[in-house]
């Protein structure tokens, strides 16, 4: 694995630097929103945005604990990313619509199916960004949790680099237990960019156990990176 390098600069939100055109108008609205929330009721901060590349297909792997991470994660960086969220609601008229317009991904929770893998490899192929959680659910207690295989599996079946990413504060804000949304300092930070090649290699003539080790592996070496960053700018 090697870690790319990129600028060591640092800051918090301060004023929105200008959207990526590729933003669709409801995204657009929502990045809006959501920055102008975060700033003023959740006093974030936000780190190294500019580890995230702003073309080609790129894997956000963070920790999860709150419902706030998503949007924390998309409204820090300029341009659009991608979201899974449940293939059910996709099915609701207006829900859909809304999930869609947002760059939503439809995934089967309950069979965890192939449509939904292919789905996020179709947004990856196509020069996206998407966000993935490697715990898979979010904290119960606002600790980090072992990385599942899953996102591995699609590291390795993917030609995307990896930005880990970690959300701080948001447990305390609006954590699994919590009923509302309370005014705590909230940050994001980007980590760099994790290439897996060699491992991608060894996957493509490796026998099926070993195949699976290898994603746990990946799974792993991206949730110690999360671990790794700390508050703060450096």
């Amino acid at each position: 694995m090697n870690r790319g390098e990129g600028p060591a600069n640092s800051g918090d939100a301060g004023p929105p630097p200008p959207p990526s055109r590729a933003m669709g108008i409801n995204y657009r609205l929502g990045w809006l929103f959501y920055r102008a929330v975060f700033s003023t009721y959740f006093r974030w901060r936000v780190y190294h945005p500019e580890r995230v590349p702003l073309q080609g297909p790129v894997i956000l792997a963070s920790n999860h604990a709150s419902f706030l991470d998503p949007p924390l994660i998309g409204a820090g960086v300029t341009r659009p990313l991608n979201y899974l969220a449940r293939a059910t609601l996709f099915r609701l008229p207006v829900a859909g619509a809304l999930l869609r317009s947002v760059n939503a991904v439809p995934v089967e929770r309950d069979t965890g199916g192939g449509a939904g893998l292919k789905a996020i490899l179709d947004r990856l192929r196509a020069g996206g960004a998407i966000v993935l959680f490697p715990e898979g659910t979010r904290s119960r207690d606002g600790q980090l949790q072992p990385a599942r295989s899953g996102i591995g599996l699609v590291v390795i079946k993917s030609s995307a680099p990896v930005v880990p990413v970690r959300v701080f504060g948001t447990f305390e804000a609006f954590g699994r237990h919590s009923t509302l949304p309370r005014p705590r300092s909230v940050a994001v930070k980007y980590g760099l960019p994790l290439h897996f090649e060699q491992l991608r290699a060894e996957a493509a003539s490796a026998a099926k156990p070993r195949v699976k080790e290898i994603y746990q592996q990946v799974a792993d070496e991206i949730m110690r990176a999360i671990a790794a960053l700390e508050p703060g700018g450096d």
